[in-house]
């Protein structure tokens, strides 16, 4: 067995990095612009129940009564509804889309579970509690919620501001080829 200097290990990623650079981008891993869609879809999802979330966070300052809580959640368990629906068919594309999808469809999932877990929980005691809506208990859940949709819009937020600079970059690589 043949041993190499701890110096070898660097050079020859720095090397297989380089040599990436220049492999052309039709044979890199393409995108898969269902999952670019659906990642589009899920973002816009996500800004509604984070907006949601802060207005029924902002109700915790208030006097609300139980019947604004509940209209808002309803509203919130929708959007739920329907990021899960997308994360559904998030999964079912997994397999078409590029490394960097794959690693996005698995960094939501555990995130929009928990938010889908709290928002039921925040829904059960608030029917379980109707007159106690500003009781430190049922705060707590509505605070959870919104900090999990902030989390949430944030991670997929970056991830389809990567997409969308990552198209651009590699558009003007195809122009620049064109060029030489």
């Amino acid at each position: 067995m043949k041993t190499y200097p701890a110096q070898a290990g660097p050079a020859m990623l720095a090397f297989l990095a380089a040599g990436s650079l220049l492999i052309p981008t039709t044979l890199r891993a393409m995108d898969s612009p269902e999952v670019t869609k659906l990642l589009a879809e899920v973002k816009a999802e996500a800004i509604e129940l984070k907006v949601d979330s802060g207005d029924m966070e902002s109700f915790t300052r208030s006097t609300m009564t139980w019947r604004g809580y509940g209209s808002k959640l309803d509203m919130i368990k929708g959007h739920v509804n329907n990021a899960l629906t997308l994360l559904a068919k998030l999964k079912n594309a997994e397999a078409t889309g590029s490394q960097w999808q794959q690693a996005a469809i698995k960094r939501i999932e555990p995130l929009l579970k928990e938010l889908a877990d709290n928002t039921t929980a925040t829904i059960n005691h608030l029917n379980d509690n109707q007159g106690k809506v500003h009781m430190p208990a049922f705060t707590g859940y509505v605070k959870a919620n919104y900090a999990l949709a902030t989390d949430l819009e944030a991670l997929i937020r970056d991830f389809v501001d990567y997409a969308n600079a990552k198209e651009n970059f590699e558009s003007l690589s195809s122009k620049s080829e064109v060029h030489r």
